[in-house]
């Protein structure tokens, strides 16, 4: 008995891929897989809508539309019967603007803080875009050109033409910047060269370098900020004192670069042994091993500690007051008492003003650093 062989189909292409459900991809399957995943994440969606609908319309109100943008003096932002209840004041923000961006700075020689600030924004730019030409030389422009550039600009140089501008004109945004940026430049090699020595084998040096690190972490920046404005001028004959902004100068980057340190030890710990071992197997010197092994490791896996520390560094230039440097809070803080703008929303608005400031600073590098570490993630996972 011969049995009918059976039907058989083979398809000879595949078939076409079949969408996403609409509840997965899109708007809708980033709302469910972000704010709707769950009952507990579904009651905290519900309760910070809730506040953001509760919060957001008076604040809107108030620095947007009930907002006063021009005028020549508090009058325009003192309650009348046309506007009994006024928004803030930001046309005293606009009358303090350049106050708050170059302190006492001569009027006639405002160009070369602008040229200073042209000159940074093209050095950080140069070294912040990745695909960007030359970086190496962009890393010699912003470490050694730009700073003795800086210091012509801001200083002066008769020589050349440019009068003396001593640093006690100096102030608002520029000292920000100026106190933000040599910290930041200073800390980061010199946290470096003091967590290497802290795990280094030669006792002196050794213990220079955990002596170093304890002393200045266990004192608060305020305390360090004294010490360099007081007691540096003590060690050195009174004409060789160092002004007040440089003084303070070596305090932040001393504070700076001593967190910079425990931070950078935390990324040496985590490289293993065998990369050590490795290094040493191909008759790497020290430094060789140091520069070209370890610290590329080191320095990716606590990147984000790092630009931690630097956003805490900017945000603690503001403690500079203290020791009567004209920082950006303190023209506001000088500029809010003045009997022309003193009305109850001033002060208000100079500190709205601070912070949006402070935040797009320090929320730019946060992103900045947050792109660094998905590109340099990607490339391991290569």
């Amino acid at each position: 008995m011969v049995m009918a062989a059976e039907k058989v189909f083979v398809r000879s292409t595949f078939a076409e891929p079949l969408p996403a459900p609409v509840t997965r991809r899109g708007v809708i399957g980033w709302l469910r897989e972000n704010l709707f995943s769950s009952p507990l994440n579904i009651a905290l969606t519900i309760l910070c809508l809730a506040f953001i609908a509760w919060a957001l319309p008076p604040l809107l109100r108030f620095f947007v539309f009930d907002a006063i943008w021009s005028g020549s003096d508090r009058e325009v932002c003192i309650a009348a019967p046309d506007n009994p209840e006024p928004g803030a004041c930001w046309a005293y923000i606009r009358a303090w603007l350049s106050f708050f961006t170059y302190g006492f700075y001569p009027i006639p020689q405002r160009w070369r803080v602008d040229l200073f600030f042209t000159t940074l924004a093209f050095g950080i730019g140069w070294l912040a875009w990745l695909a960007a030409p030359r970086r190496d030389l962009g890393a010699i422009y912003c470490f050694i050109v730009l700073p003795i550039l800086s210091y012509i600009l801001l200083s002066g140089a008769p020589v050349i033409g440019l009068i003396a501008v001593p640093t006690s004109l100096w102030g608002g945004v520029l000292v920000t910047i100026v106190v933000a940026s040599v910290g930041m430049v200073v800390s980061l090699p010199l946290g470096i060269l003091l967590a290497l020595g802290r795990r280094s084998k030669i006792p002196v040096v050794k213990l220079f370098a955990v002596a170093f690190i304890e002393f200045v972490r266990g004192v608060p920046l305020i305390t360090v900020l004294f010490m360099a404005s007081v007691m540096l001028p003590l060690f050195v004959p009174e004409r060789f004192a160092p002004d007040k902004l440089l003084r303070a100068l070596i305090g932040v980057a001393m504070f700076a670069s001593a967190y910079m340190a425990e931070v950078v030890r935390g990324g040496l710990a985590s490289v293993p042994r065998g990369q050590y071992e490795a290094a040493q197997a191909l008759g790497l010197s020290f430094w060789r091993m140091t520069t070209l092994v370890i610290l590329p490791q080191a320095l990716r896996v606590t990147l984000p500690n790092i630009v931690n520390t630097f956003i805490a560094l900017f945000k603690d230039t503001s403690l500079v007051f203290i020791v009567g440097i004209f920082d950006f809070l303190r023209t506001i803080e000088a500029a809010r008492v003045d009997p022309r703008w003193i009305t109850p929303n001033t002060s208000v608005t100079g500190y709205a003003f601070a912070a949006a400031f402070y935040f797009l600073c320090c929320y730019g590098m946060s992103r900045y650093a947050r792109n660094v570490e998905a590109r340099l993630a990607r490339a391991h996972r290569r």
